[in-house]
């Protein structure tokens, strides 16, 4: 499955999914059934190498979307979307959540004013992102605010592309993530 990891090269012809959708090998075109935990699994992965997190991480996450009130899967959901690596590659300021992990890692970004360079806050309704003045002339910055056209931007964040700023609107709910997950199969893991 293509996960967009890869920033713009996903959204070209030499993306390796769309070449070539099975393993290397000798042995890659075979078919093979999986189990229901193998599913569940992979959905999980699948998820965790979206997002960029580690396990641990992961499941600490999955811990908070289970206390709170609500779908679980939802929840879930919702906190890896209100990361801000998350927001400033949906806002269009990074071509990957990798590269928007490193920007906000460097000191480019500001919430509200202040500097921030910690990847995974969580960012609230009416969250102020700016890219610093410094930073407005990063090459990697200007070149996805160009090709944001062709991804999108969700309802849930507002792009001031003149002035370098976006804020959140609202919280992100399941219908603003457009990305195939499968979240009950995650919960479905963790509760056994």
């Amino acid at each position: 499955m293509e996960l967009f990891l890869k920033g713009e090269r996903c959204y070209t012809d030499k993306c390796a999914i769309k070449r070539r959708n099975y393993p290397p090998g000798q042995h890659g075109q075979g078919r093979s059934k999986t189990s229901d935990y193998g599913v569940q699994l992979r959905e999980k992965q699948k998820v965790r190498r979206i997002y960029g997190l580690l396990e641990k991480q992961f499941r600490g996450y999955f811990q908070e979307a289970d206390r709170m009130r609500g779908v679980t899967g939802e929840n879930l959901l919702s906190l890896l979307e209100r990361r801000l690596d998350n927001a400033i590659y949906r806002l269009g300021f990074a071509s990957s959540r990798t590269e928007s992990r490193q920007l906000v890692r460097h000191g480019h970004f500001t919430i509200n004013g202040r500097k921030v360079n910690i990847p995974s806050i969580q960012i609230k309704v009416g969250d102020v992102i700016e890219l610093r003045e410094k930073s407005r002339k990063v090459a990697a910055v200007i070149d996805s605010l160009e090709a944001v056209v062709r991804r999108g931007i969700p309802q849930w964040v507002e792009l001031e592309r003149d002035a370098f700023k976006g804020v959140i609107k609202s919280l992100p709910v399941r219908e603003d993530i457009t990305t195939p997950i499968q979240e009950q199969l995650i919960v479905e893991l963790y509760s056994k």
